[in-house]
């Protein structure tokens, strides 16, 4: 890179009130830099206060399919909420899915987002809203140079740099061949933990997961098993402080993002929500009202898309409202 386009880099990390960190600075990701092929610098995006504490903090990845099941959000985010309480701060891609539910999970507690491209690059167009809260309570970590779009190549390289953050990663829900098993694959050479949630042997998206834990992942259903394998990496480890109750200035950011209004989310269409209500639909029963909650659709739509799916013989019901695919 030449002086001029070093320069104009500098200065629009600066305008978006970014920095950057470099191997061997005090605040590079410990776990990171001992990785062979460590970045040799990270753009990071989040309020000061919070970026020195966030990435010298013990970390666990949470990652998993993007297609995922209403259960499997469900687990993602109750998994990443109890690990947030046992002061691990959870470390994922930022994808729809799992992903994206991990990271609302430990909102609170600390959540850092490794993208593919950019800092500046919000990528899906969905997590919009998820990249904000990031950005103001946990933190938006990249290799790559502002303005990068994310492109196929650059996922296993942002791959490797979270299973290379954390202690360990556990692995939700993934197909036979996914992204989420390169990561595995990552962590099993960096030395890391490997721990999946097991699935049903019906769902496509259970297979990933199911064939890790045949080769030797920890069987995983709660935050307290990650925490009880991963205990001597723990200890002596602080928790990490209860956020600040007081309001916080806001962080430097570009005009046009700021002066933007929240905006509601658009009609769907019938065939659209039947597509998005199926996708979270899985072989394990899942309650209506989860549904209900996830798709941000009326209790009367599911309900009519719901007696649709059941008499076209795709769904079957169960007691306690709950319902699940044939």
């Amino acid at each position: 890179m030449r002086r001029g386009e070093a320069e104009a880099e500098l200065s629009a990390i600066d305008r978006l009130g970014a920095r950057l960190v470099c191997w061997g600075e005090p605040n590079y990701p410990p776990a990171l830099a001992q990785v062979e092929d460590a970045p040799p610098v990270l753009t990071l995006l989040g309020r000061p206060e919070n970026l020195g504490l966030l990435l010298l903090a013990p970390m666990v990845a949470v990652v998993g399919a993007r297609n995922a099941s209403a259960n499997g959000r469900r687990l993602a985010r109750e998994l990443a909420a109890g690990l947030g309480e046992a002061g691990i701060v959870v470390i994922s891609g930022m994808a729809r899915g799992i992903d994206a539910a991990a990271h609302l999970g430990a909102l609170d507690s600390g959540s850092i987002a490794v993208v593919a491209g950019g800092a500046d690059v919000v990528y899906p167009e969905e997590n919009r809203g998820l990249y904000d809260a990031l950005c103001e309570q946990g933190a938006v970590v990249a290799e790559l140079p502002l303005g990068t779009e994310p492109q196929a190549r650059h996922f296993p390289r942002r791959n490797r740099i979270i299973s290379g953050m954390a202690l360990g990663i556990v692995v939700v829900e993934a197909a036979a061949k996914s992204g989420s098993l390169i990561t595995a694959r990552f962590a099993l050479e960096q030395g890391r933990e490997v721990f999946a949630v097991p699935g049903s042997p019906l769902d496509p998206r259970a297979r990933g997961a199911n064939d890790l834990l045949r080769n030797g992942a920890t069987l995983t259903e709660t935050a307290a098993d990650v925490v009880a394998q991963l205990g001597p990496l723990l200890q002596g480890r602080q928790p990490l402080p209860a956020a600040p109750s007081q309001p916080r200035l806001p962080l430097p950011r570009a005009a046009p993002r700021l002066a933007a209004p929240a905006a509601a989310p658009p009609p769907v269409s019938e065939d659209a929500a039947l597509d998005l209500l199926v996708e979270k639909l899985g072989a394990s029963p899942v309650a209506v009202d989860e549904l209900v909650r996830q798709c941000q659709l009326s209790a009367a739509a599911v309900a009519t898309l719901l007696l649709e799916l059941e008499l076209a013989g795709r769904i079957e019901r169960h007691p306690g409202n709950l319902v699940s695919l044939r």
